[in-house]
């Protein structure tokens, strides 16, 4: 699978100190904007305790955990839509990514400069909304030019390209994103899926806290939950600061203490990576065995054909059947034999949706 999130913001809010706790691919972090200029893309591993537990009774050879993709994408500014700052390049950025991670600047600090001259995170969300929305605007303008004439013409299917349009741009001209929209058909959303919407893109909001806002977060990411519940948004309280600390120490006991010092159980990068697995829509399923232990990333809803294909094109092509362990199965039973004898493993075919945590062994022919 190749989905990607965009963690996007404006400048100095701490995007790139949590790319660069999230991946070894370092992102520089500087005290100045646009430090960030060309997008960093990091491959990060999926933490899953179900993968760990599954190793520990099968004890394979290796062991392959889920992925996501992450980019690091530089800082907007106002005027972004018009090509101010790096605006064009960012929102061509964003336009290639999957996902949004939003993050906002929820704390106080002299010695870190905002561009705006104050922390508001709410002004800060408005201004990216507003130039995502103003991109929007032009995007379903030019693509309404093109379209009339065919519509005029009595195209079925231009007109209900054309009546969606007039919807989006309704919408967008109140101010609002598109992911918050309601009253299309699902024929007029798959004809005007090309378009890409920046604002349509499903969105976590990552309030970055100093440590005393941890682990609940403060005033200003309580006004952030508010109005992310429009949004059906998530919203993810983290201190960057107190993560690059943590990504430093090597040795477990003490990042547990560390953790436990800040009122936390699991890390906020943790947190941030199976969140943004979540918003991508992805699920997991494994294919356990002596020689590999392996997490597979598929998307919410697809068939048993499909996933086989995710291994390999010919698993799809000639699909038999598939064998399937629900994961605590194979937790309570530890081998297949017991599972088999406890009348546990399922045989399913194609049309079986696939569920997070099956464990699945495939049939084919080809």
């Amino acid at each position: 699978m190749s989905l990607q999130c965009g963690i996007v913001g404006l400048p100095n809010v701490g995007k790139s100190t949590l790319f660069n706790c999230l991946s070894n691919a370092k992102a520089q972090a500087a005290n100045f904007p646009f430090c960030t200029i060309e997008p960093n893309v990091g491959v990060i591993t999926v933490p899953d305790e179900r993968l760990t537990t599954l190793t520990e009774i099968a004890k394979p050879q290796s062991i392959v955990p889920a992925t996501v993709e992450i980019v690091d994408i530089a800082g907007l500014v106002k005027g972004a839509s018009k090509g101010e700052g790096l605006g064009n390049q960012f929102l061509g950025n964003i336009k290639s990514t999957n996902a949004i991670i939003h993050v906002l600047r929820c704390f106080e600090n002299d010695n870190i400069i905002h561009v705006d001259g104050s922390v508001n995170p709410i002004r800060d969300k408005e201004i990216i909304d507003t130039e995502l929305q103003l991109k929007d605007l032009d995007t379903v303008e030019k693509s309404m030019l093109k379209i009339a004439k065919q519509a005029k013409a009595g195209d079925k299917e231009a007109v209900k390209v054309l009546d969606a349009c007039e919807k989006y741009k309704s919408h967008l001209e109140k101010g609002l994103n598109i992911r918050t929209m309601e009253g299309l058909t699902e024929e007029q959303i798959e004809l005007t899926s090309d378009f890409n919407l920046l604002t349509s893109k499903p969105v976590l909001y990552v309030c970055n806290v100093d440590e005393k806002g941890l682990p609940n977060g403060n005033a200003w990411v309580d006004q952030i939950r508010e109005i992310a519940k429009g949004e059906n948004a998530e919203v993810l309280v983290i201190c960057a600061a107190a993560e690059a600390e943590i990504a430093e120490l090597e040795d477990a006991e003490e990042r547990s203490v560390f953790l436990a010092d800040l009122g936390l159980e699991e890390s906020g990068v943790a947190k941030l990576i199976k969140a943004a697995y979540r918003i991508l829509n992805y699920i997991t399923y494994f294919t356990v065995g002596e020689k590999e232990v392996r997490a597979w990333t598929i998307t919410r809803g697809m068939k048993a054909p499909q996933a086989a294909g995710v291994i390999h094109s010919d698993f799809e092509k000639g699909f038999i059947r598939a064998e399937v362990i629900q994961y605590d199965d194979y937790v309570k039973y530890r081998s297949e034999p017991a599972i088999k004898e406890a009348g546990k493993m399922g045989v399913e075919g194609k049309e079986y949706i696939v569920q997070d945590g099956d464990c699945m062994h495939f049939r084919f022919n080809v």
